[in-house]
């Protein structure tokens, strides 16, 4: 068999066939163009965007834009060349590494190149054959490809249930007991997809019974999550419990690249074991340098993140008050459920897109449930109320469309642009 027969099998699914439909870039691969702000155009028409993770608005921040601009005038793109444990490191990573660690309150940080590689060379790095990983069902795709790449035993939780959650760590003790390894339990601060909160003052009081390390993915929580933006563990106030976090820049920091932090012999042990880290360039020096930038202000400027809170509150309550399924979403993810095919999802997003001007992101079945159809908006700082006002009208519309009927009969291969 050749090894390519599999994909006319596999693009003949359900996701195979949406890929089809949005391959030419309105529903998949979309090109957003201008400044990074609420409103930017999309197939030359301005668009009133929920879609971009710019939580605190820094994206386009005169502030942030100037720091980038200078630092890339002095370092160029290149500088640093090479890993960080070879000839990639300089003052300025230290220099947020000791920042980004005081902002935590934990003994020390380490700054990453990105991400996503970020998080699966931690799992990687902290477990072996020995140990047993126990985490949540809707954890992020970068924790899944971690444990695939770890041998250690896995076993998961239904979505913060506590219960289950008490009955994985008890299997996975007497494997450990066994084994003589050492469990870890892997969580989000807020999932990215429902914005839900990890229930971490739950998981970290189950530490009174049960040995384990808590390793947390708080992508979506830093900067925005806590009384001084330090995170979903600050905002539980079980920061001291939390062993290992991870945070990216790609969501409050608008920018790539990622830390880790925790006790000093942990992020010692991880800078010399984090295959992402060591085999790969570090990151270049205008995101560093613009790093530093990014986290004073994050630091400096609360009323970036009561600008957000202020949207966000709006948004929910005015969805809410409308009688629209936002779930139970406890930080500025913003999701809306309706009932439908994915054809339907699709005639929903060309009628905000191309009547109403309203750009969201569209979810379905395998991310959802089948016939669940989800619409994610990420509210920022730099969103006002008249952008809520506006969503909100197009909303309730394209709701009495779907009640009127209006869809029953379209096909979207009628509307494609």
């Amino acid at each position: 068999m050749d090894i390519f027969d599999k994909i006319d099998r596999i693009m003949s699914t359900d996701l195979g066939q949406w890929a089809t439909v949005g391959s030419k870039g309105y529903f998949t691969y979309p090109k957003l163009e201008g400044p990074i702000a609420p409103r930017m155009k999309f197939r030359g028409k301005e668009v009133l965007t929920w879609s971009i993770n710019s939580y605190l608005g820094l994206a386009d921040h005169p502030e942030i834009r100037k720091v980038d601009a200078e630092a890339a005038k002095d370092w160029g793109l290149a500088y640093p060349m090479g890993s960080r444990m070879l000839t990639g490191n300089s003052d300025y990573h230290e220099e947020f590494e000791a920042k980004a660690a005081e902002f935590m309150g934990k003994e020390d940080a380490f700054l990453m190149n990105f991400g996503y590689q970020g998080c699966i060379s931690i799992i990687q790095a902290l477990t072996d054959r020995r140990d047993v990983i126990v985490y949540d069902q809707l954890s992020h795709a970068c924790i899944m490809d971690g444990m695939s790449m770890s041998l250690a035993k896995r076993f998961v939780f239904a979505h913060n249930d506590m219960e289950q959650l008490e009955d994985r760590l008890q299997k996975a003790q007497r494997i450990t007991e066994r084994t003589g390894g050492g469990i870890l339990v892997i969580t989000e601060g807020v999932f990215g997809m429902k914005g839900t909160l990890g229930r971490l003052d739950l998981i970290t009081a189950l530490k009174d019974k049960y040995e384990f390390r808590l390793f947390v993915d708080d992508a979506h929580g830093f900067g925005v999550m806590g009384k001084t933006g330090a995170g979903t563990a600050e905002h539980f106030g079980v920061q001291d419990k939390v062993d290992v976090t991870f945070c990216t820049f790609a969501k409050s920091m608008a920018g790539f690249g990622a830390f880790v932090t925790g006790d000093a012999k942990v992020v010692h042990y991880l800078k010399y074991n984090m295959r992402s880290q060591i085999y790969a360039k570090s990151l270049c020096m205008p995101m560093t340098v613009g790093a530093i930038k990014r986290l004073e202000m994050l630091r400096g400027m609360p009323e970036l993140r009561e600008n957000l809170w202020n949207v966000v509150n709006t948004l929910q309550n005015g969805l809410r008050e409308r009688g629209f399924d936002i779930g139970n979403p406890q930080s500025p993810v913003t999701p809306v459920f309706m009932q439908g095919s994915p054809v339907l999802a699709g005639l929903i997003t060309v009628e905000l897109r191309e009547k109403y001007g309203i750009f969201v992101s569209i979810v379905t079945y395998p991310v959802v449930e089948k016939g669940v159809i989800m619409l994610r908006m990420i509210p920022t700082a730099a969103h006002t109320i008249e952008d809520v006002k506006e969503t909100l009208d197009a909303f309730e519309a394209i709701r009495t469309n779907i009640e009127n009927g209006t869809y029953d009969n379209m096909e979207l291969s009628m509307i494609q642009a």
